[in-house]
């Protein structure tokens, strides 16, 4: 439940966040996400990993499909990938990356009691 929880709290608070602070925010609000959520490791990197990577393709397909996906192709055929829809992969899975490693390191900073 939990899990399920900080999935959401990323998936909504991150787009919010990006409208007025920077892009780099996809590592901050998992970061504090997973804090306050006290989760386990790898639940909680499985959460912003997750919860950034869908953010970031969906983002990246917004802004992709009104321009005829016009710079993806020329960034995939610049970095030799061939289709522009496998930049857009590589693209998620780097913010997806970012947040889950963020998210990651939330729920290891937070000290436990045994």
């Amino acid at each position: 439940m939990r899990f399920i929880l900080l999935l959401l709290i990323i998936l909504v608070i991150t787009p919010l966040a990006e409208c007025f602070l920077p892009w780099w925010m996809i590592a901050v609000v998992p970061f504090l996400a997973a804090v306050a959520m006290n989760l386990r490791g790898g639940a909680s990197f499985l959460a912003g990993f997750v919860g950034i990577g869908a953010f970031w393709f969906t983002a990246a397909l917004m802004k992709d499909i009104p321009n005829a996906h016009l710079l993806s192709q020329r960034m995939a055929h610049l970095f030799k990938l061939g289709d522009y829809g496998i930049f857009l992969y590589v693209v998620a899975f780097i913010g997806a990356l970012i947040g889950g490693l963020a998210s990651w390191a939330g729920a290891l900073i937070r000290v436990r009691k045994h």
